[in-house]
C-alpha cells in the first residue's frame, strides 16, 4: 500500500497528516502516512511580523515523528492524477517520485510580488527567510550613513498583514534607533490603495484600528499604491515621495502554483474547489487543505487563506483521506465559528467575532488573548503522539480547555 502522501509542511499539512494517522489506529489499521516538505521546520507563519522571527519555528519530527509519519525533505514539483505520483526534488537536486493512494495538497499561499522599478528592495514577512531578512535589515540600518529616511518604514497594504508589520515596527524602530541613533526621527507609513483603512476588515474594528494607529503616530496614506522603489525611498501613484530606508509590501495573496497540476477548478485565489469532504471537484483520491482550498465556511461565506481554517481544513482533509482509503464514512467539514484577533502593536490588539466583525474586546483583554493565540494555541504538541493525536480530531477545538481557535 502506498498510502497517504500529504503535499506541504505547514499547519494543514501537519493537522492532515496527524489526523490522518488518528483514524487509521481508532480502527487498527497502520496506514503509511509520508508528508512532502523542502523544510525541516513547520514555520509559525502568523507570527513572521514580530521580531526575532527565526524563533517562530518548531521540528516537523518532533512533531509528527512519534507518531510515524515518514517524512520526505524534498520540494514537490509535479502531480500526475492518472498515476497518482507526485515528483520531488531533493535537496541535492536527486529527481524522485513518490507514489500514492490518496493525496492531501496543503502546499498553502504565497505572497504576489509586484512587478514594478525596485521590486528587488521589497521585504516582506511571507516566509521564514524573507522575515529573518528584513529583521537583519533593521538591525543593520544604525551602522548605515545618517540620511533622511534612515529609520522610516513604508508598509504597502493595510490588511491584516500590512496593520500588524506596521504597528510591530513601530516599537521595533524605535529601539533599534535608541541604541546607536538616539534622537533620529522614526517614522511608519501605511500606504494603502484602497479609500480605507483595512478594506477587507469591514467597519467594525476601523475605529479602534484607526485610533491605535493614531496613537503610534503611524501615518496613513490611503487612495495610493506604490509606483516605484529604490535606496532612498518610494514614489506612490499619486506622485508622492517618501524618503525611507525599508520598504515592505504585504498585499496580494494566490494559492500555490502546485494547483495547476491538479486538474480541477479554481477560485480567483487559485485554490482548489472542493466538496464537503474536501474532496477537489471531480477528481476522486485528492483532497485539499489550508491556503489551497475553497471550502464553503458556512452558508454565503468561503474558508479565509488563515490559521484558524487552516488547522480545521488539515484535520478534516487527512480524517477523509484516510476514511476514503479505508472504506469508512467521511466526516463533512464544519468550520467553527468564525473569529480574527488583530494584533496592533506592543499593547493593543482588536478581537472580533463573525463574518461582519463584531468588535468583542479590544486593549489589554484583546491583547492578551492574542499573546495566547501566537504563543500556544497554534502551536502543535511536540514530544507527545497520545496529545498529538488527541488534537488530531476534527472534533477538537480549544473550546474543550476554554478557548476557541484564533487566526
Amino acid at each position: 500500500m502506498a498510502g497517504i502522501v500529504v503535499v506541504g509542511g505547514g499547519f494543514a499539512g501537519v493537522w492532515s497528516a496527524a489526523s490522518a494517522v488518528r483514524l487509521a489506529r481508532s480502527h487498527g489499521v497502520d496506514v503509511p502516512v509520508t508528508l512532502v516538505s523542502a523544510g525541516d521546520d513547520l514555520v509559525i507563519r502568523p507570527r513572521l511580523y514580530q521580531a526575532e522571527p527565526d524563533r517562530m519555528r518548531v521540528a516537523l519530527d518532533r512533531i509528527l515523528g512519534p507518531i510515524g509519519v515518514r517524512r520526505v525533505a524534498a520540494t514537490a514539483t509535479g502531480i500526475d492524477t492518472a498515476r497518482r505520483t507526485v515528483a520531488t526534488v531533493g535537496r541535492d537536486g536527486t529527481a524522485g517520485e513518490i507514489g500514492w493512494d490518496r493525496l492531501v495538497l496543503a502546499t498553502g499561499s504565497r505572497l504576489i510580488r509586484p512587478t514594478l522599478p525596485g521590486a528587488e528592495l521589497l521585504h516582506d514577512v511571507d516566509t521564514l527567510p524573507a522575515a529573518a531578512a528584513l529583521d537583519a535589515h533593521l538591525h543593520r540600518l544604525p551602522e548605515t550613513p545618517p540620511r533622511d529616511g534612515r529609520f522610516t518604514a513604508v508598509v504597502v497594504g493595510a490588511g491584516f498583514t500590512g496593520l500588524e508589520i506596521a504597528t510591530e515596527l513601530v516599537d521595533r524602530l524605535r529601539a533599534i534607533a535608541a541604541k546607536r541613533a538616539a534622537g533620529e526621527r522614526v517614522r511608519v507609513v501605511l500606504v494603502e490603495r484602497a479609500d480605507v483603512i483595512g478594506p477587507e476588515l469591514g467597519a467594525g474594528p476601523r475605529p479602534q484600528i484607526l485610533g491605535v494607529l493614531s496613537s503610534l503616530g503611524v501615518e496613513q496614506w490611503v487612495g495610493a499604491s506604490l509606483a516605484a522603489a529604490d535606496a532612498d525611498g518610494v514614489e506612490l501613484s499619486d506622485g508622492t515621495r517618501i524618503p525611507a530606508a525599508t520598504v515592505v509590501w504585504t498585499a496580494g495573496m494566490q494559492a500555490s502554483p502546485l494547483t495547476a497540476a491538479i486538474p480541477g477548478e479554481r477560485d480567483r485565489l487559485g485554490r482548489l474547489e472542493v466538496g464537503d469532504e474536501l474532496q477537489v471537484s471531480g477528481v476522486p483520491g485528492v483532497y485539499a487543505a489550508g491556503d489551497t482550498a475553497a471550502a464553503a465556511a458556512e452558508p454565503g461565506h468561503r474558508v479565509m487563506q488563515s490559521c484558524q481554517h487552516a488547522l480545521q481544513l488539515g484535520k478534516f482533509a487527512g480524517h477523509n483521506a484516510a476514511a476514503d482509503l479505508l472504506g469508512l464514512a467521511p466526516a463533512p467539514f464544519a468550520a467553527t465559528p468564525y473569529v480574527t484577533c488583530l494584533d496592533l502593536g506592543s499593547t493593543e490588539a482588536v478581537f472580533t467575532n463573525g463574518w461582519d466583525r463584531t468588535v468583542v474586546s479590544t486593549g489589554e483583554t484583546a491583547k492578551a488573548r492574542k499573546r495566547k493565540v501566537n504563543e500556544l494555541w497554534i502551536y502543535p504538541p511536540v514530544d507527545d503522539a497520545d496529545e498529538l493525536l488527541r488534537q488530531a480530531d476534527y472534533r477538537f477545538s480549544h473550546r474543550q480547555i476554554g478557548e476557541p481557535q484564533v487566526a
